[in-house]
């Protein structure tokens, strides 16, 4: 009886429980819903299309360059100095002012100058006067000797006084053109036309002959731009520049361009650097090249058909330069490239890229290969916009 009743009340414990196997069957059910939510195949969802900007190479004449930095040379320079020494009695003229040649600079007070020319007439007229009276004494002594009336010897130191004045005159002559000189050169004028820079020398202050440096001018229009160029380019340069002159591009930085003409090809390379110098003359009617300024020069050598993209395409890595290429179902290519050289904003490609492809130029950061793209640029990259399109995610 005791073992017929216990029985009932263990079976009913049981059945009171929670059953043994629910833990593994709510996680099975988790596990399938998810698969169901993942199109039950377990693939991840697909990336959507990455937007970028793009930009189509183009196969063109492109001009063969040699890119280097410059510095702008006035034409002529020249150290102003008096030629005489004087006090300065006036300044003609402002600091920055354009003069022109022949302009006066600096009056220096003409008192002295003045009075030696006036001293150097005086005694140019006494000695013509002098003169003049030795040549009549000389032609009447010939007379006389040839009568007898003188002797030989008299006659002969007649003829030599006229010829010692004469001389004498001479000199005094030349006394006065160098007295007229040195008045002149109390005004000191501008040799060269330009551009005056800081006085050095004000009213009041004496100065000495050939000794102070009064002033400095620099010829603005035409002005030269010096820059080197690595050896290995001479003899192309020399050779292009014999059929004529190159044309040569001086830009300011964050300024206007500049054209000018190869005029000047130096004599030797230097050692130390191997490059040698080039000179390119420029109108500059604009005064806007500055004497000692630095500016990018281009030197242009001819041109070439070459596959031209923009220069916001090329990426760089590891291994090198490349650039992303937009193929026509809208996925885009990884393809390494060589540049040769630089065109203001675009690049000259050497290597790895054909005229009419469409690279990427803005949005490579979320590219990677075989990525599916959507172009943001209408009317760039036709073909490969309409492949984009086209394709599906």
């Amino acid at each position: 009886m005791i073992r017929s009743s216990s029985l009932p009340g263990r079976a009913h414990t049981r059945a009171g429980a929670p059953p043994a196997f629910a833990p593994a069957a709510v996680v099975l059910a988790a596990l399938a819903l998810g698969l169901a939510g993942c199109g039950g195949d377990g693939a991840p969802p697909p990336r959507p299309p990455v937007p970028v900007t793009v930009a189509e190479a183009s196969l063109e004449s492109a001009p063969i360059e040699l890119a280097a930095t410059g510095t702008v040379e006035a034409r002529a320079t020249v150290e102003v100095r008096s030629r005489v020494a004087g006090q300065v009695q006036r300044v003609h003229f402002q600091e920055g002012d354009e003069v022109e040649r022949g302009q006066l600079l600096f009056s220096i007070d003409p008192a002295p100058f003045r009075n030696a020319l006036a001293e150097a007439q005086a005694e140019l007229e006494r000695d013509r006067v002098l003169a003049e009276n030795a040549q009549s004494e000389a032609a009447r002594y010939a007379d006389l000797v040839a009568k007898e009336f003188v002797t030989r010897e008299e006659h002969d130191r007649a003829q030599a006084q006229a010829r010692a004045l004469a001389a004498g005159l001479a000199a005094d002559r030349a006394a006065v053109n160098e007295a007229r000189i040195h008045l002149d050169y109390a005004s000191v004028r501008a040799p060269i036309s330009g551009r005056a820079g800081r006085v050095l020398v004000h009213a009041g202050n004496n100065v000495k002959a050939s000794d102070e440096v009064m002033l400095v001018l620099h010829q603005m229009a035409p002005v030269d731009v010096r820059f080197p160029v690595p050896q290995q380019h001479l003899t192309e340069v020399r050779r292009r520049a014999s059929g004529g002159a190159l044309q040569v591009t001086a830009k300011e930085p964050g300024g206007a361009s500049h054209a000018g003409q190869l005029s000047f090809v130096d004599n030797a390379v230097d050692p130390a650097t191997g490059t040698i110098q080039l000179k390119a003359s420029f109108e500059n009617a604009d005064r806007s090249l500055w004497p000692g300024q630095l500016v990018e020069v281009s030197l242009v050598l001819g041109s070439e058909q070459a596959v031209v993209a923009p220069e916001s395409a090329i990426q760089s890595g590891q291994a090198g330069d490349y650039v992303f290429v937009v193929k026509d179902d809208g996925t885009v290519e990884q393809r390494a490239v060589k540049v040769a050289r630089s065109l203001g904003g675009r690049v000259v490609v050497g290597e790895g890229l054909a005229g009419g492809e469409t690279v990427v130029t803005d949005g490579q950061l979320r590219l990677v290969p075989g990525a599916k793209v959507t172009i943001q640029n209408a009317g760039a990259g036709e073909g490969a916009l309409a492949g984009a399109q086209e394709t599906k995610p």
